[in-house]
């Protein structure tokens, strides 16, 4: 007799040889969803070899997407479209892992009450960060860009210690350090000026996958998806052990990674995600938004060619994938 057995979940047979993906990604809580599933076992059931490396460098990952050292990055949408990325980038987009919802924003001294009041002011932000996009169409509003503002290059770890400086109105950042900086930075009255919580859905991290790898093995990123929202199911069902499990990945206690997370993004799970990517037929809401953080990051310079999202965005493995 032959025993079939039948995988569920994310579990796979043996038939499969354990397949390789490895990963870079900004430090990030809402990355956090990838390294519970390899703390739990997720991803070697489904017999994957899954490697996640924090790196706040895009040039760095790009880097390594071009020269085949990674497989997979994960870093908000905006970002993703950011230059040099051409038509001939490698990197398509494949599903969504979080939305932010407070988790990227602006902070500003208390003597701050709105944007226009930094007309003149210098602000300090990495280039390409979804906060960014939140201060330029909060700018909008009051008839102002970014040009109107003395804009200072950091890199975003960096944000916690340039805030310190007094000569600085603002810093443009996003969870941990936004809560650092609030947190520590109590002689300067800090407070959010914007957040990603006035603008629900703009700002959403994309799961990147390698076009070469995954015309060549399409069945091992449908593995990978089906555990990474495996794991997000755990976090709406037991969120005090997702964050016992996350926390140590991101040098933060249980605690300090629940308040980074909580009211400050949300994990997609597979059915929002699937709302979100649509089908090859039906696309999703991230079309429409990949076209108006384009024209914006067109605006702001961070990007130099307008991308298709046609050719960006692959809609067709989680659109196969059962909805639990």
């Amino acid at each position: 007799m032959l025993a079939v057995a039948l995988s569920l979940g994310c579990a796979t047979t043996a038939a499969h040889a354990d397949d390789t993906i490895r990963i870079m990604a900004p430090v990030w809580t809402g990355f956090a969803p990838v390294v519970v599933a390899q703390d739990l076992g997720y991803f070697k059931d489904a017999h994957l070899s899954v490697d996640l490396k924090f790196s706040d460098e895009r040039s760095d990952v790009m880097a390594a997407m071009a020269h085949g050292s990674i497989e997979m990055e994960m870093r908000a949408l905006n970002e993703y479209q950011g230059r040099p990325r051409d038509e001939t980038t490698p990197g398509i987009i494949i599903g969504s892992i979080d939305r932010s919802l407070g988790g990227d924003g602006v902070i500003v001294d208390g003597s701050i009450h709105d944007v226009s009041e930094l007309k003149g002011k210098t602000v300090a932000s990495e280039s390409n960060i979804p906060g960014r996009l939140l201060l330029q169409m909060e700018l909008h509003k009051h008839g102002m860009t970014l040009a109107d503002l003395k804009m200072k290059e950091i890199l975003t770890s960096d944000s916690v210690a340039v805030f310190a400086d007094p000569s600085i109105a603002a810093v443009v950042t996003y969870q941990p350090f936004l809560q650092q900086i609030l947190t520590v930075s109590s002689d300067r009255n800090p407070k959010e000026l914007v957040s990603s919580a006035d603008y629900p859905d703009y700002i959403v991290d994309v799961l990147v996958a390698r076009n070469d790898d995954l015309k060549a093995n399409p069945d091992k990123y449908k593995r990978f998806l089906t555990c990474l929202y495996k794991a997000v199911a755990y976090y709406k069902s037991n969120p005090e052990n997702f964050a016992k499990v996350a926390a140590p990945h991101f040098d933060l206690s249980p605690d300090d990674f629940k308040k980074s997370v909580v009211g400050s993004l949300e994990y997609t799970d597979l059915a929002q995600s699937k709302a979100y990517m649509g089908t090859p037929e039906k696309p999703g809401k991230i079309t429409e938004i990949f076209a108006t953080l384009m024209n914006l990051n067109l605006e702001n310079g961070a990007a130099s060619v307008r991308l298709d999202p046609t050719h960006s965005i692959d809609s067709s493995l989680i659109a196969a994938l059962p909805t639990p």
